[in-house]
């Protein structure tokens, strides 16, 4: 059987190391709005979009009066991190080679546009992206999956012709149900046992680690 057609990658903390970057910010704006959530919690949040993380941290029933203070001590505390983000190990390198292969290569972000233009100016690798999304192209966030069905109608592609890279449980979520195969990295700080636990067709260390393997890798083997 021949490759997906399409590759499309989740950037924070798959391509962007920024899982943690994001963690600590918004634990911050927590503490802007009154509440006290440990890092670690947060962590294994991160992922989803801001809504759905307000909810799933402090539930459905909480005083919500504060919701648009947390949202903005995170996105104010984050904005000093954009011009200094960094692409974790081989990147660049896994989005060129699978361009290289002949494949189409998305970026499928929920990450504001101002966010997104950050990242993709720290992977250095526009030529080999053919398509990108960002929060303006879904109303739901992960664990649904509509930023990724954004991404393969950018793409033109069917579910079925394509693979999902990323780094949460959350996106190996998504990608079921779509019945989509989602590739895990651990670099975003889910551990290798949780995200197969969760679905993910394979788990590798990072880029530079799928790269490594990409020849019997599920970005070419069908």
């Amino acid at each position: 059987m021949s490759p997906p057609a399409g590759v499309l990658f989740d950037v924070d903390g798959t391509l962007i190391d920024s899982t943690y970057l994001h963690a600590v910010t918004w634990w911050e704006g927590f503490r802007a709005g009154g509440h006290d959530v440990p890092t670690a919690q947060i962590h294994r949040a991160v992922g989803m979009g801001a809504d759905r993380l307000l909810d799933h941290l402090l539930g459905t029933e909480r005083d919500k009066s504060n919701d648009d203070l947390v949202r903005a001590v995170h996105a104010e505390r984050y904005a000093p991190f954009l011009a200094r983000l960094r692409p974790l190990p081989g990147a660049a390198k896994l989005l060129r080679a699978c361009h290289e292969r002949g494949q189409l290569v998305a970026l499928a972000s929920s990450a504001t546009p101002t966010e997104l233009t950050a990242m993709r100016a720290a992977l250095d690798a526009d030529a080999a992206i053919d398509a990108a999304t960002s929060s303006a192209d879904a109303e739901r966030t992960k664990p649904e999956p509509d930023i990724i069905e954004a991404a393969l109608r950018l793409l033109s592609l069917d579910v079925n012709r394509a693979v999902y890279v990323g780094d949460s449980i959350w996106d190996v979520a998504a990608c079921a149900k779509l019945g989509l195969p989602c590739v895990a990295l651990t670099c975003g700080g889910t551990s290798r046992a949780e995200l197969a636990g969760a679905g993910a067709v394979a788990v590798y260390e990072d880029p530079a680690d799928l790269l490594a393997h990409l020849d019997e890798s599920p970005l070419t083997v069908a």
